[in-house]
């Protein structure tokens, strides 16, 4: 792939008739893009919900679903990102063109396609679907809370690839088939950073205090959930067509709730804890053991494994817990890719010592 294609957004083109598909798509190529095809609006659609297609030229009238209810079914995804869409149609503009305004049309594109129309039309689509600014407005909001605590290092992209990756593994199970799709899967990547997003409203001399916090400390430190969680809920209340806003509030509101009901802020306890929560719930504990902070050193692979199944039904969803085991190895990758270099590790028989007076012993080794 050249570099020009690596920065067009992705097209796929929807068309019954085979030879105008293929006509239009080898056109597209030529002007130097992306393309994928589909002979239908259902295949078109499952298309979109696997990959990450961002412009879509489809014909109107087709068998099973038309071009406009391909539209209309698009417009109704609550996580994925805008899908730019054009009608390529041979009727009557007229009221047509409401019909598909309606739907939810960008564009529309008559046929036969005239080509230099085509290029015109496709650099507005480009154009449109590059404004779309929000991994990097929502990246450094995150980037924002992490600054106030220097030693965590890449920890937003550790976790972010970590929750990714889980998402990933448990999206083949059968029994997440209805809830884990391409844009569960890059919605938790795009939001798990912004799971800490409350500790600006933590002071400094509890969130980088070095060593156990009193009681009282861990009241204070335990509401950056709710801090988190109340402001993102305003921005999304402000924003509701914002539907990753609402999946962040979940992350930052539950990812410290544990599977026995014993967590906080809420004492959710099971499947009441949103999935999203239960996903990065893990794979936060997982870069907290194995990271150095400045309340502990960091722990080996081996360590963190062992306390994350000793958790398991009681801190972590034990689904989630044998996901992470059977793509352990992917873990160790991405922290080694990331860092640069295998962490320092303690040995195992330091592991108590965090745990003291502490309720559970990864609430001393995560501090929040």
């Amino acid at each position: 792939m050249t570099d020009q294609e690596n920065c067009k957004a992705r097209i796929l083109v929807v068309d019954d008739d085979v030879v105008c598909c293929e006509l239009l798509a080898a056109a597209l190529r030529a002007m130097g893009n992306c393309v994928d095809i589909a002979q239908s609006g259902q295949e078109a659609f499952e298309h979109i919900c696997r990959g990450d297609v961002r412009i879509v030229i489809s014909d109107w009238q087709m068998p099973g679903m038309s071009g406009p209810e391909l539209c209309r079914k698009i417009r109704q995804r609550q996580l994925g990102e805008y899908v730019y869409f054009i009608l390529l149609t041979s009727l009557n503009r007229g009221d047509n063109l409401v019909r598909g305004l309606e739907a939810g049309a960008d564009d529309f594109l008559c046929k036969p396609f005239d080509p230099g129309e085509l290029q015109v039309r496709l650099s507005v689509a480009q154009r449109i679907v590059s404004l779309e600014n929000r991994n990097l407005i929502v990246f450094s909001l995150a980037k924002l809370a992490e600054s106030r605590d220097p030693e965590t290092g890449a920890h937003l992209e550790r976790m972010r690839e970590y929750s990714r990756l889980l998402a990933e593994h448990l999206a083949k199970n059968k029994a997440y088939a209805n809830e884990i799709d391409a844009d569960f899967i890059r919605t938790i990547f795009l939001t798990s950073p912004l799971h800490d997003i409350g500790k600006v409203g933590i002071p400094d001399h509890i969130l980088l205090k070095p060593g156990k916090l009193t009681p009282e400390e861990f009241e204070i430190m335990k509401q950056h959930t709710t801090i988190g969680c109340k402001t993102l809920d305003a921005a999304f209340s402000a924003c509701p067509s914002a539907a990753y806003l609402r999946f962040a509030r979940d992350i930052a509101g539950s990812h410290h709730e544990k599977f026995d009901g014993s967590g906080y802020p809420n004492g959710l306890s099971g499947t009441d804890i949103p999935l999203c929560g239960r996903i990065v719930a893990l794979a936060d504990v997982y870069d907290a053991l194995t990271t150095k902070r400045v309340y502990k050193n960091a722990f080996s692979h081996e360590t963190a494994r062992r306390i994350i199944i000793d958790g398991s039904g009681q801190h972590f969803d034990p689904v989630i817990v044998q996901a992470f085991l059977e793509e352990q190895n992917a873990f160790q990758q991405i922290k080694r890719r990331l860092d640069g270099a295998v962490p320092a590790s303690c040995p195992i028989a330091a592991v108590g010592t965090p745990f003291s007076g502490l309720a559970e012993p990864t609430d001393g080794l995560t501090r929040c």
